[in-house]
């Protein structure tokens, strides 16, 4: 995402450290009603969602539970915190249980799998969200693509670059293949998230 469609104002702007987001949050100045996250020190909105939107997410977490997969936890639109960023995936697959998240949020060495759902975020998903994912080192990243009918996998992060080394494309009449920490746990059609 360039700056101009983030329309950065000419002058120096201030970044907010994912402690000073916190701190907003913990004194009532960010509140739930407030549909943000913080993006590279951007304090952005949240992309508003659609049935189709909605319908791919509760399917992914559907999915998900049914595999019962033990050591693992499925969580839907909350944080994942990094060192400059506090992005709230659609669907994240952590390591541990719900537990050992009570006093902070999963970083990225928790997370296995990242998912968003993508129709008017593609850009945002495609740019932004996947450099900061890559150089956060998450695994794997999905970008559920309702524009295109398609599910985007990309695996094998470069930190130094912010992009992963390995993408592939599955369309409809395809599977995923769901890898957990090198291990495939499932196969997901790509029509059953993306109808």
């Amino acid at each position: 995402m360039t700056a101009a469609a983030l329309k950065i104002p000419p002058e120096p702007i201030w970044p907010i450290s994912v402690a000073r987001y916190h701190k907003m949050i913990a004194t009532g100045v960010l509140t739930s009603d407030d549909q943000v996250e913080l993006l590279e020190g951007w304090i952005l909105p949240k992309m508003p969602k659609n049935p189709a939107h909605v319908f791919a997410v509760e399917t992914l977490i559907e999915l998900l539970l049914r595999l019962n997969l033990a050591g693992y936890v499925i969580r839907s639109q909350n944080p994942l915190t990094t060192t400059d960023s506090e992005p709230e995936p659609d669907v994240c697959v952590v390591r541990g249980t719900r537990k050992d998240y009570l006093k902070h949020h999963p970083r990225p060495k928790d997370a296995a799998l990242v998912i968003e759902v993508a129709e008017s975020s593609i850009a945002r998903d495609r740019g932004l969200k996947k450099r900061i994912y890559a150089k956060a080192l998450t695994p794997i990243y999905w970008i559920v693509n309702l524009l295109e009918r398609q599910i985007e996998v990309y695996s094998e992060p470069a930190r130094s670059k912010g992009e992963y080394r390995l993408s592939r494309i599955f369309k409809a009449g395809e599977n995923v293949a769901l890898n957990l920490d090198g291990r495939e746990v499932a196969q997901i059609a790509v029509s059953e998230v993306v109808p």
